[in-house]
């Protein structure tokens, strides 16, 4: 391959401004380019809830059938059902439309294999490759044919409620809180909850691609309406999704919401507790404490580049039990390996049907942990003169992506351009709430000045 780095794959799958840099004359050859990826169908499609979603599902459908693949329309899914439905029902492969936690006018494509995973790097440059020589496949013997797959979210929540004992959560009465986040787990985490007879309240849970709720990602700061829910209710917890429905972030008994590497902490103590000598696979910005909860029980933890697809490629070779993301992305492997946010629902309410105890006590017994996460405007070229200045600064870090800056195990700022918009990224770890304050106040600080230096700036 004459490139390494990938031109239009970025942490996610590929994305854009609709109409813009990601247009339908765009979506419609990196789509040829994908089914010459794939050689054979059937393959599935399906979407998200932002307006231009169901206009680009059309463009993907009639390219891959003019590449003379048939493909199936499963309409309005979250990410993780689509992705289970390829695996379970049989597909050669899946193209989910999303921009995942983007703003509204973000679109964009992201392909899974037929193991229902999305597929790795090294596949996403074979597919750019034949997309920028325009070796996709022409005048097929026939063309294609689009049919409807109304199986999907039946056999996605089936799968998930497979995979939990959903005796024993029925039987507790639990109650909780979904913020749907205007997104797409509406259409499914519902229906799921009243399977197993939780009683539910519900927050933005009208499907709306504008994300006029709260916006597509769920943070600690935009989640103020779900923490007075669950307080108001006295729920047992509540949880809210991104746009595409593969992250979920929670908020305990006490309307405390979770950081990502807590929730993905309780879980893993929980998972692995049942299932000891296993192996949990997660990115170099999680913090240090899935070391100790995996020692704990005999079980591995294996670091990755930063990205879901790094994360679930390993687990599928690997075997791995457990994956997570410090952004509230969890997989579950008996499941799917793959970000799933009702699935990551499921298990937190066996647990608390297990274990007899409040969410914010589970949480109070795992070791202390200082995390957090900032970000800084920054153009893609401005970024990597960033990082190669930090390089200079500090030769001895870990710069397996980005620049991660060690102290040790508890204490370290890790930074990174991200791969889905002009920002960088900033990570920190420290022993108390003070130290992290003060860490990631001095890099935020070093990060702007470096990017704004005069000499920076006429050198480009």
């Amino acid at each position: 391959m004459n490139y390494i780095v990938a031109k239009f794959f970025g942490t996610n799958g590929i994305r854009g401004v609709f109409s813009e840099d990601f247009t339908l004359e765009f979506v419609h050859d990196m789509t040829l380019a994908i089914a010459t990826y794939f050689t054979k169908g059937p393959i599935l499609v399906g979407y998200d809830g932002r307006e231009s979603s169901v206009i680009i599902a059309k463009v993907v459908c009639s390219a891959l059938n003019y590449s003379g693949l048939d493909c199936n329309n499963a309409g309005l899914v979250p990410t993780p059902c689509l992705e289970y439905a390829v695996k379970k029902l049989g597909y050669s492969g899946g193209i989910m439309i999303t921009a995942s936690h983007n703003p509204s006018q973000y679109n964009g494509i992201k392909p899974a294999a037929k193991d229902g995973v999305e597929i790795s790097r090294e596949d996403e440059l074979i597919i750019e490759d034949i997309f920028l020589n325009k070796t996709w496949i022409k005048n097929p013997s026939k063309w294609g044919i689009t049919g409807k797959e109304d199986r999907a979210i039946p056999v996605y929540i089936d799968g998930i409620t497979s995979q939990v004992n959903s005796q024993k959560i029925r039987s507790k009465n639990l109650k909780v809180v979904l913020d749907l986040g205007n997104g797409a787990q509406a259409v499914t985490t519902p229906v799921f909850c009243q399977s197993l007879g939780i009683k539910t309240f519900l927050i933005n849970e009208k499907v709306d691609g504008l994300f006029p709720g709260r916006g597509s990602e769920p943070t600690l700061q935009n989640l103020s309406d779900l923490s007075k829910s669950v307080l108001q209710n006295n729920a047992d917890l509540g949880i809210a999704f991104d746009g595409d429905g593969d992250r979920s972030i929670f908020c305990d008994d006490k309307g405390e919401i979770l950081s990502g590497d807590k929730s993905a902490l309780v879980l893993a103590k929980f998972i692995l507790q049942k299932n000891p000598n296993s192996l949990v696979v997660t990115c170099l910005n999680s913090g240090s404490n899935i070391e100790l909860v995996a020692n704990e029980f005999n079980s591995k933890v294996i670091r990755t580049k930063v990205g879901s697809v790094e994360v679930s490629r390993k687990m599928v070779p690997t075997n791995a039990l457990i994956g997570f993301e410090e952004n509230g992305g969890f997989m579950y492997g008996k499941h799917n390996q793959v970000r799933d946010g009702c699935m990551t629902l499921a298990l937190m309410l066996e647990l608390l049907a297990t274990s007899g105890k409040k969410l914010s006590e589970e949480i109070s017994s795992l070791p202390p942990s200082f995390t957090t996460k900032d970000k800084v405007t920054c153009s893609q070229e401005d970024s990597k003169k960033l990082i190669q200045s930090l390089k200079q600064e500090f030769p001895n870090s870990d710069t397996t992506d980005g620049i991660k800056i060690i102290t040790n195990s508890k204490n370290w700022v890790m930074i990174r351009p991200s791969g889905t918009e002009p920002i960088i990224r900033i990570y920190g770890e420290a022993e108390s709430q003070q130290k992290l304050d003060d860490l990631m106040s001095k890099y935020i600080q070093k990060v702007k000045s470096i990017i704004s230096d005069n000499t920076f700036k006429t050198n480009r």
